[in-house]
């Protein structure tokens, strides 16, 4: 039998660059297949029922889609070494930082890349070469139309329009000046250990705005320290067995330089659960029980820095919210007063007293 998982993806996939680092991190014995059209199309839709990476494929022929949900399932196979918090401050926030990198951050890198025609070449060849690989440069390049024509065509209901463009940039200079403060004093998000918060933040930043060529050199290069950091979690290293106290350099503390980005994620991410849930919950009672809900709804409207910003509803969203605050609902009436104590000064007392609509998550989308 085989011994190692494959990771079906690119490098240039969003989530692939979120899933091939924490891999790399627990060094567990995989290979990385560049998923050509043939395996896309055919192989992993009967499998997962989505076109659609990356998705893993494990020792025992199990296919597992959703980055998420491969890191659970790798986590409880191989926990050490953790990257899941003990303590139930910084397990909170790796929870809520892997949610706010999975759906806030999709935009920004889909506008960083869409939105500069020189990141097109580089596209082009790594996809075209992944997806008919050995065919002629002309076919490949055709391959290639088709699917970033599919990519383009969500552009607007992600809210990459253009009356937004200066929002969305003013908002990501911020940003990431906010990171690379952080990351001059701490390696991590969380500290000198990388968490499950690191390798969502590798969705960005690993194969967008790292690799593309415009965002990689008027982006990320100027930023050192931020450079560093996706130095470090491109290709890290194991953390010591010796003993610890966590993640974050003491047992229940966030590193306070980390405090500007939560406080942006409080503000701004948690209103777009809110909206999204209140348009969820409007529609349920006109759709049967365990219907997939479309994957995308009318707009909302949130804060984006000293803007505001407006894209599709996606009701998958929930289902990331809905992670964030199961791991507080699973804990002890201390350790979520703990967390309260820690969250309602940076403005996420509403996180913690929001009611959502419960989903179930369904390929790419989600049922009541």
């Amino acid at each position: 039998m085989n011994t190692e998982f494959t990771l079906y993806g690119w490098h240039l996939s969003y989530f692939t660059g979120k899933v091939l680092c924490y891999l790399r991190y627990k060094k567990v014995p995989f290979v990385l297949d560049p998923v050509n059209i043939l395996t896309l199309m055919h192989r992993i839709k009967r499998e997962t029922g989505e076109v659609v990476m990356p998705v893993l494929r494990t020792p025992h022929g199990e296919w597992i889609q959703d980055s998420s949900a491969i890191i659970d399932y790798i986590e409880a196979k191989y926990p050490t070494p953790s990257t899941i918090p003990d303590a139930p401050v910084p397990r909170f926030c790796a929870y809520l930082l892997e949610a706010w990198c999975d759906e806030w951050w999709v935009p920004i890198g889909m506008h960083t890349r869409w939105t500069y025609p020189e990141n097109y070449a580089v596209f082009e060849r790594e996809a075209g070469a992944a997806l008919l690989p050995h065919f002629p440069r002309f076919l490949q390049n055709m391959a290639v139309r088709r699917v970033a024509n599919t990519l383009r065509g969500a552009l607007d209901r992600m809210g990459i329009r253009a009356p937004q463009y200066a929002v969305m940039d003013a908002w990501t200079q911020h940003m990431l000046d906010l990171l690379d403060a952080h990351f001059a004093q701490s390696a991590y998000l969380l500290g000198e250990r990388p968490s499950l918060a690191d390798f969502a933040l590798a969705g960005p930043m690993y194969g967008h705005l790292g690799r593309d060529p415009w965002p990689a050199r008027e982006l990320v290069a100027p930023r050192k320290q931020l450079r560093a950091w996706l130095d470090r979690i491109s290709n890290p290293m194991p953390a010591s067995p010796a003993p610890t106290l966590g993640l974050s350099q003491s047992p229940d503390q966030i590193p306070t330089t980390l405090e500007p980005v939560l406080r942006a994620v409080f503000r701004e991410f948690v209103p777009l659960f809110a909206q999204i849930g209140a348009q969820v919950e409007a529609i349920l009672p006109t759709v049967p029980t365990g219907t997939p809900l479309r994957r995308f709804l009318q707009d909302v409207d949130v804060p984006m820095g000293d803007g505001r910003f407006r894209r599709a509803a996606m009701p998958y969203t929930l289902w990331m919210a809905q992670r964030v605050l199961d791991v507080y609902a699973a804990m002890n009436v201390d350790d979520q007063a703990r967390v309260r104590a820690w969250a309602e000064p940076l403005g996420g007392g509403a996180l913690l007293d929001l009611t959502l609509p419960r989903m179930r998550r369904s390929g790419l989308r989600v049922s009541g």
